[in-house]
């Protein structure tokens, strides 16, 4: 599977929705490659989901994700993390090993461990 991961000198990026580049992993149980860095040609989202498809993204790893954002990425077929923050290489390992859901990569502010666009809540991630 082909895994994003928005980064911005090292780290998740805050905020996909103005985010410059994603990291490119492929993933195969706990094998991963990494697949280079592909800076992100447009400011307008759609266009930004759409390369993300184009480049076979399944899984797209980020900070804060804007609600319209957030919708059509899932409605483009892509699983969506958000709300995630830290190194990208740590986030990625965590992703991997199932663990990041752990305090240590929910980005600060954010409401708790189970957080999801649901409810009238703002935070959000399986």
């Amino acid at each position: 599977m082909k895994v994003a991961v928005t980064g911005w000198e090292g780290r998740i990026s805050p905020v996909f929705d103005t985010a410059r580049q994603v990291a490119l992993f492929k993933v195969e149980g706990r094998q991963v490659d990494a697949g280079g860095e592909v800076p992100l040609s447009d400011e307008e989202p759609t266009r930004r989901i759409r390369q993300l498809k184009d480049l076979g993204v399944e899984v797209l790893i980020c900070g804060a994700v804007s609600r319209p954002v957030a919708a059509t990425i899932t409605m483009a077929g892509i699983r969506l993390v958000p709300f995630v923050a830290g190194p990208v290489n740590d986030v990625l390992k965590a992703y991997v090993q199932g663990t990041l859901a752990a305090p240590a990569f929910q980005m600060p502010g954010c409401c708790g461990a189970r957080r999801r666009f649901r409810r009238g809540r703002r935070c959000g991630r399986e």
